[in-house]
């Protein structure tokens, strides 16, 4: 049975573990420290002109082998006991797809919603199930300790239930590269009624980034999802990639195959970047920093795409 008092039902057994572990080494620490400092004294020169022959103690060394196993097994105790409920999530369990890329995360829920943050209703068991879209990442909610790696092309999972409202951090903890401190997210624990209404809400819509009348906003919405913005500036700053902003109809120097040519950048360009960026990568950039998004966005969504950056030529 799992607690919802705290943050989250695994706190008190990782604690647990940790702190035994802690007052282990802080008990040898000072012992250790103590039996030093007392042989330096006992058996320094001056004190002892003449060396001294000791011979082997049997029961010394049963005390120090037999001791050091009981603790390590102890440790191990607690921290398998803290560990093994972790990996058998309940089957009614709210299952969520965290999808890691670089360098952001995305939240994906049955019904199609999406977000940029892990929102959950507090009290009900959730299991995140891990999606690597590149490389190596790992999810990591400190305030929950729990910690498991995304990983391309395995199956993994991490599960919680929360017994408390509010906003917890959620990290990447797994260097994936030049922008992996940015990779980071939070975890959303709402109310019962708030996380239904939100759900209802946003089913679909997180799929398709539709249902507003601004110019671009739809297309914004699906860059964010997807973890664009994390490599594409829209105010001309340089990241990994190159900047939307007023790139729309301008000729870009690419690099085709290894040789340079140039080409206007419109939405047979932006398509194909998508789909295959590492066809023409524009000059002083990096090819391979981004993965294809081909069975990630249909012809829809690239189109909405390539509207926000258009939004992004006026002046």
């Amino acid at each position: 049975m799992y607690s919802t008092t705290d943050a989250s039902n695994f706190v008190a057994g990782v604690d647990t573990a940790f702190y035994i572990i802690l007052g282990i080494s802080g008990v040898f620490l000072v012992a250790i420290t103590v039996v030093m400092l007392y042989f330096v004294y006992r058996y320094n020169k001056k004190r002892n002109p003449v060396p001294t022959e000791l011979h082997g103690s049997n029961t010394l060394e049963i005390i120090w082998t037999v001791i050091p196993t009981l603790l390590a097994l102890l440790m191990f105790y607690y921290g398998w006991k803290g560990f093994y409920p972790q990996r058998y999530a309940p089957k009614d369990a709210l299952a969520v797809t965290a999808v890691a890329r670089m360098w952001s995360f995305s939240f994906e829920y049955p019904n199609g919603a999406v977000s940029n943050d892990l929102k959950v209703p507090i009290g009900r068991a959730v299991r995140v199930n891990m999606k690597a879209m590149d490389v190596l990442h790992s999810v990591f909610i400190p305030d929950f300790r729990i910690k498991t790696d995304a990983i391309p092309g395995k199956n993994n999972f991490i599960w919680f239930v929360s017994g408390k409202k509010g906003t917890y951090d959620l990290f990447c903890t797994e260097y994936c590269g030049v922008r992996h401190s940015y990779m980071n997210s939070t975890v959303n624990v709402m109310a019962d009624a708030d996380f239904d209404k939100w759900y209802k809400e946003n089913g679909e819509q997180g799929a398709t980034a539709g249902g507003t009348a601004v110019p671009g906003a739809a297309g914004k919405k699906i860059m964010e999802q997807k973890g664009c913005i994390a490599c594409h500036s829209s105010d001309g700053s340089k990241i990994v990639g190159p900047s939307f902003k007023g790139i729309y109809g301008e000729n870009v120097t690419v690099v085709t195959g290894g040789k340079d040519r140039t080409l206007k950048i419109d939405e047979e360009y932006i398509k194909r970047s998508i789909i295959d960026p590492s066809a023409d990568v524009v000059k002083g950039f990096v090819a391979g920093q981004m993965i294809s998004y081909k069975t990630e966005l249909n012809d829809k969504q690239i189109g909405e795409i390539i509207e926000y950056i258009k939004t992004l030529n006026v002046k």
